[in-house]
């Protein structure tokens, strides 16, 4: 089975100032997403993995190796989501981003190891999705650790997921909280 892609979507963001401070280096996050028709039927399944392991691999290749050259810098945090449409089910976007075939592809191209953190959820066209970042290497570091946004005006449309990769370039701009576990008890 081969996914139905009804629109590609690159976005990428810099914030050159913070708080009226300079950032330095500028903080870049690349979004790459794909709306694919829901490859899922409307009514209930129980067998959702079979289908995510057959088309995983090719979603990842569509927005995984896409988002890191986007980004045109080295990955240092990253993440994904799913966004489903009505009429489709939040298991579903949650069994495609869930899934290794999908994952890894992303995974390797950003040259992480860590788990990606993920977000989904059901909403009409133009719903924001909040995917959260972390360290591509150690989910713990604390300064790598941010949400962005993205949002679409027809996106998604009953019956599609959009699926995103999102990559950032550094930590917070101006992150400046101590290192995970530094705090005195």
């Amino acid at each position: 089975m081969s996914v139905r892609v009804r629109k590609m979507v690159h976005h990428l963001e810099e914030t050159h100032l913070e708080n009226g401070q300079e950032v330095n280096p500028v903080h870049r996050v690349a979004f790459v997403g794909a709306v694919i028709e829901n490859p899922y039927p409307s009514e209930y399944v129980q067998d959702l993995v079979t289908l995510a392991d057959a088309i995983g691999e090719e979603i990842g290749m569509l927005v995984g190796p896409a988002c890191v050259k986007l980004l045109g810098a080295e990955v240092e945090a990253f993440g994904k989501a799913a966004l489903v449409g009505i009429d489709g089910e939040l298991e579903h976007g949650s069994a495609l981003i869930h899934n290794l075939r999908f994952g890894n592809v992303f995974r390797d191209a950003a040259g992480g190891t860590e788990l990606l953190p993920a977000a989904e959820k059901v909403g009409l066209p133009g719903a924001p999705i909040d995917i959260a970042l972390k360290h591509k290497l150690d989910a713990k570091t604390r300064s790598h650790h941010q949400t962005v946004t993205l949002q679409v005006a027809d996106v998604p449309r009953p019956r599609e997921i959009f699926v995103v990769c999102a990559a950032a370039n550094t930590g917070r701009p101006l992150a400046r909280l101590a290192t995970f576990g530094a705090e005195t008890k």
